[in-house]
């Protein structure tokens, strides 16, 4: 049996601020990715009701939090977004969606380019692979030339491009079990091939480890693939990368407003503990900054290799 997580650890994993107040809409998706932690689709019924979304609001008033990250499921979906997001930007924070990319080109929902520029928040767009093929097994049939378009509009807004500074960033998820490679040189394929092939640009490539939860795990059971990717993540162990886990300066906001120390936590019902206050309607920075994370075996997929975070690799 592999070590523990807690075995691999000398001393309880400790938060050391809240720079990212990361707010999850709730689980409704148009797409029902493959690789999903968060097991979202368009059968999901779970949305952040509008009395969370204002107590999400006045946290972010009274503390001057650096960094606002609004992800779902699929963000665009919720009825609540538009004015949420502009409620967001008039705080003069940094502002990140994390969208699909997909959803932009659909007919309720191709405004939102405009919204997302008016407002200056910074796109993510998930492309896991470069290959069309491995994309659209990943993410669904007829994806990928999608993604591209989605691409090709935001940078005709002036996402992604050298004198803008709206900012486009992309996300890669390795195609199977195995941990991805390099940032740096992924980003500079990506770079080219989408230049080369497809005429778009971007600002900065993600590179998330796949972690063993979700649909993810389901497909690493069903594969037989679960054991031997967890001895994977195991053996990439990196005491560089723990230093620098997201969960120590991120707090993550579940649609019914319970807390939890990063989004994969989240969807594991592990909520913040050790005495903490578990829900924004009793959020304390300081209590909260200074937090004891909850960890589990899970935590190896954000500490193996170059380390794993909402963005990118943690540990160069």
């Amino acid at each position: 049996m592999s070590p523990s997580f807690a075995d691999r650890v000398s001393s309880p994993l400790m938060a050391e601020a809240i720079g990212i107040f990361q707010v999850n809409l709730g689980y409704r998706c148009n797409l029902a990715c493959r690789h999903c932690h968060v097991n979202a689709g368009p059968l999901r019924t779970e949305m952040m009701p509008k009395e969370v979304m204002e107590q999400c609001l006045r946290i972010l008033e009274s503390h001057p939090i650096p960094a606002i990250d609004i992800t779902g499921g699929s963000p665009e979906m919720h009825p609540h977004i538009r004015w949420f997001i502009t409620e967001c930007a008039a705080l003069k924070r940094r502002l990140l969606v994390r969208t699909n990319g997909a959803i932009l080109l659909e007919k309720d929902y191709e405004s939102f380019i405009d919204l997302y520029t008016d407002n200056q928040v910074e796109v993510v767009v998930s492309l896991p692979h470069l290959d069309p093929y491995v994309t659209n097994r990943q993410r669904g049939d007829g994806v990928f030339p999608k993604l591209i378009e989605a691409i090709r509009r935001l940078n005709a807004r002036g996402y992604g491009q050298a004198d803008s500074d709206l900012i486009l960033d992309l996300v890669h998820n390795p195609g199977g079990a195995y941990l991805p490679g390099s940032q740096a040189a992924l980003e500079a394929l990506y770079r080219h091939t989408l230049l080369h092939n497809h005429g778009v640009t971007f600002n900065h490539l993600f590179c998330i480890t796949n972690m063993p939860i979700g649909r993810y795990r389901d497909y690493l059971w069903k594969t037989d693939n679960y054991e031997e990717y967890m001895a994977a993540l195991v053996n990439a162990f990196n005491p560089a990368a723990l230093g620098k886990v997201m969960c120590k300066t991120t707090l993550s906001v579940a649609w019914d407003g319970r807390l939890y120390d990063c989004d994969f936590n989240q969807m594991l019902g592990l909520p913040v503990c050790h005495g903490a206050p578990s829900h924004v309607s009793g959020f304390n920075l300081d209590e909260l900054a200074h937090r004891r994370i909850a960890t589990g075996n899970h935590c190896f997929g954000c500490t193996a290799g170059t380390g794993s975070s909402c963005q990118g690799e943690v540990a160069a």
